[in-house]
C-alpha cells in the first residue's frame, strides 16, 4: 500500500496493493493493520455506497460540524469521479484551499478526507458507484455544506451543468458557511 500526500495537510492518496492475474484482480481496499502501520488511525463505523447514474451528477460540499464531524475514505467501485476536498480548517494555512483527484475503478485510489474537509464529487463516466467508509454515523443537526461553484474558492469541476440535489443548490458560500474547525 502506498500513500501520496497532497498540499493539504492531512488530505492523502492510498494507492492498495493490486494483484492481478488473467482471472481479474484481487485487492485489500481497506486493512486496519496496515492503515495503523501507515499512521492512519481512523475507526471507521460504517460504510455507504451510492450510485449516480448519469455523467455529470455532483454531489456536495458536504460536512458535518463537531462533535459528529466524519473523516471518509472514498474509493470507487464501477466507473469515475473527480473528487474534490477542501480545506475548511478556519486556522490552516490553507483554508479554502482545494485537491481534486480522479478516482476510477481502473486506478483503484482512494481519498481519505479528514475531519475539518468539505467533500464533494463529480461523476465523469455513467452508472458510477461510489463507496466511503466514515468514522461517525451520519447527524441530520451537523450536515451542512458549501456551494460547489464558490468562486472564492474556485474549483475546476469537470462539467459547468452538473446536475444537483435540492439540497446541493441551496448551500451557502464559504464565507457564509458554519464552520467550527
Amino acid at each position: 500500500m502506498i500513500i501520496i500526500s497532497t498540499k493539504l495537510e492531512g488530505l492523502i492518496i492510498v494507492e492498495p496493493d493490486v494483484h492481478g492475474d488473467n482471472r481479474g484482480f484481487f485487492m485489500e481496499s481497506y486493512s486496519r493493520a496496515k492503515f495503523n502501520e501507515l499512521g492512519i488511525k481512523h475507526e471507521f463505523i460504517q460504510d455507504n455506497h451510492s450510485l449516480s447514474v448519469e455523467t455529470g451528477v455532483l454531489r456536495g460540499l458536504h460536512y458535518q460540524l463537531n462533535p459528529k464531524a466524519q473523516t471518509k475514505l472514498v474509493r470507487v467501485a464501477s466507473g469515475a469521479i473527480y473528487d474534490v476536498a477542501v480545506d475548511i480548517r478556519k486556522d490552516s494555512p490553507t483554508f479554502g484551499q482545494w485537491v481534486g483527484v480522479i478516482l476510477s475503478e481502473a486506478n483503484k485510489r482512494q481519498l481519505l478526507v479528514p475531519q475539518g474537509f468539505a467533500h464533494g464529487f463529480c461523476t465523469i463516466v455513467p452508472n458510477t458507484q461510489v463507496l466511503y467508509k466514515v468514522d461517525e454515523y451520519y447527524s441530520p443537526e451537523h450536515d451542512k455544506g458549501i456551494l460547489w461553484s464558490d468562486p472564492a474558492i474556485g474549483i475546476d469541476w469537470p462539467t459547468s451543468k452538473p446536475i444537483l440535489s435540492d439540497k446541493d443548490q441551496k448551500h451557502p458560500l464559504l464565507r457564509d458557511a458554519e464552520i467550527n474547525f
